[in-house]
């Protein structure tokens, strides 16, 4: 019996916004929704149904399972679009070859945030694995504002994503959780109150504290 567990592609996202949230959802499953997560569900499950559309030239796949067996990593695309290339690689679900291009859908407006662009990137090194293909871009999909952005596989994002898949397994080896560290990020964290960035701040800081007495009454 196969009992291999790869890591999820939603990992990856979660990783690269906060190692510590990452950490916390794979060691100890929590899990807390906000508004924004609660918005992104919403918007996603328009998307996140298994199912193949025919456009001509192009087959729309959505909710498309992919892996890696070298980078132990695995899950959905949130949508593949398959072209039709004579030069391209053959799937399963096309009788034609095709060029690959995945499609991550998010909500909110077009923006900046390299987690996702992690997540994307995962995907396709899925898809090239499993197809024997190369695939040079994809897009990010911003629900709320129907734009997209595009995002090219660059040997540094391919090398990111073999970091934080290394990073993973050996929180989830280790069962490690990476210390709180408060910043700007963690305003709109769904997990803020799990993890208590704040407080661990100030645990750090009275321990400073205590170590500076000491330190004085030793001089005096």
């Amino acid at each position: 019996m196969d009992e291999w567990e790869p890591i999820p592609l939603s990992r990856l996202a979660h990783a690269g916004y906060c190692l510590r949230r990452a950490a916390l959802l794979t060691n100890e499953q929590l899990w807390q929704e906000s508004a924004d997560t609660a918005k992104g569900r919403k918007e996603h499950e328009r998307v996140h149904a298994e199912r193949v559309e025919r456009r001509g030239e192009q087959v729309l796949l959505y909710e498309y399972q992919v892996y890696s067996r070298c980078l132990n990593i695995g899950g959905k695309c949130d949508c593949i679009e398959a072209i039709q290339n004579p030069h391209g690689c053959r799937i399963p679900a096309v009788e034609f070859p095709v060029r690959l291009y995945p499609v991550e859908y998010k909500h909110g407006k077009l923006r900046d945030e390299e987690e996702y662009e992690l997540q994307l990137c995962a995907q396709a090194m899925c898809l090239e694995e499993m197809y024997d293909t190369e695939i040079a871009e994809g897009a990010i999909f911003y629900i709320s504002t129907h734009r997209r952005k595009l995002v090219a596989f660059t040997p540094e994002l391919r090398q990111k994503v073999t970091e934080t898949v290394r990073m993973l397994e050996d929180i989830r080896r280790n069962f490690t959780i990476p210390a709180a560290q408060s910043g700007p990020k963690c305003v709109r964290c769904s997990l803020r109150a799990l993890c208590m960035p704040d407080a661990a701040r100030s645990a750090k800081a009275y321990c400073r504290r205590l170590q500076q007495e000491a330190v004085k009454e030793d001089v005096s």
